[in-house]
């Protein structure tokens, strides 16, 4: 199996695996039941991944790696802001197998799952080396400065804070037009604060 198939292979179990706790709850969902829905085996679903909770992590990554690249993405001449109110877009397009509700779902469970929460935490902490990075380019310094660390770690709790927030809002209306980009105004000003100054 090429990493592409494989990396198909393990979104589509996340999906199953979303579906399957926000159906019956995380506790009542066994590895199992998860492989059954994907269509593999056990073996293969605990070789992918070391806990039924981590299943999620596909899923959520692809939150996290929407805003790592547009702002690996944001040009030289360009304002944050005004590169993430064009670029960003919360989680991925809705038209892809309604992986933007998933990933939403997924972010109001880690409020209630403690497992969950800490998939989640854990890939927002290691997307900081990718906000430094680009923060360092920005301030023609090194990634490891206290300050681009800093800075690089509000940015990731910026984007926390308002991701929690657009998926408690959508929970009873769905994914809308207008709460995305209240969602994207909201980031934007909150992040503009964040790289002031660099």
């Amino acid at each position: 199996m090429s990493e592409r198939q494989r990396r198909r292979r393990r979104l589509d179990i996340s999906r199953h695996a979303v579906r399957l706790f926000a159906e019956q709850g995380v506790a009542a969902t066994s590895g199992e039941q998860i492989a059954r829905a994907a269509g593999v085996s056990e073996r293969t679903l605990w070789r992918w991944f070391p806990s039924k909770e981590s299943c999620v992590e596909p899923l959520l990554t692809q939150s996290v790696a929407a805003f790592q690249e547009v702002l690996r993405a944001w040009p030289p001449e360009a304002d944050l802001t005004d590169h993430l109110r064009a670029a960003y877009r919360p989680a991925p397009d809705a038209s892809s197998d309604g992986d933007a509700e998933a990933v939403l779902t997924v972010i109001r469970m880690t409020h209630g799952e403690p497992a969950l929460r800490a998939v989640y935490l854990v890939l927002r902490e290691r997307a900081e080396e990718t906000f430094a990075e680009v923060l360092a380019g920005r301030a023609a310094g090194s990634a490891d400065l206290l300050d681009v660390r800093m800075r690089a770690a509000a940015m990731s709790a910026v984007l926390k804070v308002a991701t929690d927030d657009l998926a408690r809002a959508v929970a009873e209306k769905g994914i809308t037009p207008e709460a995305l980009r209240r969602h994207g105004e909201q980031l934007a000003d909150a992040l503009s604060h964040v790289t002031r100054g660099l």
